[in-house]
């Protein structure tokens, strides 16, 4: 069955407080990889995997670098029309026609959290189908490969399914991550940052899922019905989603044979700039 997916979430609000003191100034979904912001790589991603509606989760404070990216910059375009520039246009184009972003604004001063993002979008727009859910600050690198929007739907197999990327990491890495485990391709558990003598499995998630409505629909009723207080625990999306598990949903592991990039730190964006220009 093929199946075809046109909504997408992209979690970017935040102040990137690993990140700082270039955060103060750049958005850690703006920090450059190459010649493109980290968040671009995802967007341009699903694009060709058929997204057409993104729905973007900002901060609420002004300006908003992202914002500001994939709108069209009249100025810009005048200039480079006028000094016969004309083949720069495509690069300054962002965003391909037929393609909407929408925003939705988040206080980063209320409720946070992986959770908090997927449910807002789920309740605002209704969303009633399946939708990709990637985070803004990593992606996989995989030029002549898959990429992951692509293992995400090549796992799917029903229209009620839900999938989560999974990436094979040395045994010794998993404690940074979520470990997780399955049987016969289905999600199972997931340990948050496990201790290393617990770890059984080297298989991790990084945080690119689809989501159907059921799961989304758990977001929704795992932040409304919980008040853990604004410093005191975050919302985080695994909660639900094992909680969607133990009732029987069903999480389709999707492989990758792409290298897992992350830029929420500053070794990991070096190395992440060093891959995409080749210099690994």
């Amino acid at each position: 069955m093929s199946i075809m997916i046109t909504k997408a979430i992209i979690p970017v609000a935040g102040w990137g407080t690993r990140r700082l003191p270039i955060t103060k100034i750049i958005e850690k979904s703006m920090l450059p990889v190459g010649n493109r912001p980290l968040v671009d790589y995802s967007v341009q991603e699903l694009i060709k995997a058929g997204v057409k509606d993104i729905y973007m989760v900002i901060s609420n404070v002004e300006p908003c670098q992202v914002r500001e990216f994939y709108q069209e910059n009249l100025a810009l375009n005048m200039y480079l029309e006028a000094r016969g520039k004309k083949d720069r246009l495509a690069l300054a184009q962002t965003l391909p026609d037929g393609v909407k972003i929408h925003y939705t604004s988040q206080d980063p001063s209320k409720k946070y959290g992986t959770a908090v993002p997927i449910a807002m979008v789920a309740e605002e727009y209704n969303l009633n189908e399946p939708v990709f859910v990637f985070f803004g600050d990593d992606f996989i690198w995989n030029p002549d490969g898959e990429s992951a929007a692509e293992s995400l739907l090549k796992a799917i197999k029903d229209p009620t399914d839900s999938a989560i990327l999974g990436v094979e990491v040395p045994r010794e890495e998993v404690p940074k991550y979520g470990e997780i485990t399955s049987e016969n391709g289905i999600l199972t558990k997931i340990v948050e940052k496990p201790d290393l003598a617990d770890v059984k499995s080297n298989l991790v998630h990084v945080s690119k899922f689809i989501m159907s409505p059921a799961l989304m629909q758990e977001m929704v009723e795992y932040v409304k019905n919980n008040d853990f207080g604004s410093m005191d625990q975050e919302y985080m999306a695994t909660d639900p989603l094992e909680t969607f598990v133990k009732k029987g949903g069903i999480v389709r592991i999707a492989p990758t044979t792409g290298e897992y990039l992350d830029g929420g730190s500053v070794d990991g964006w070096l190395h992440a700039n060093n891959v995409v220009c080749g210099k690994k």
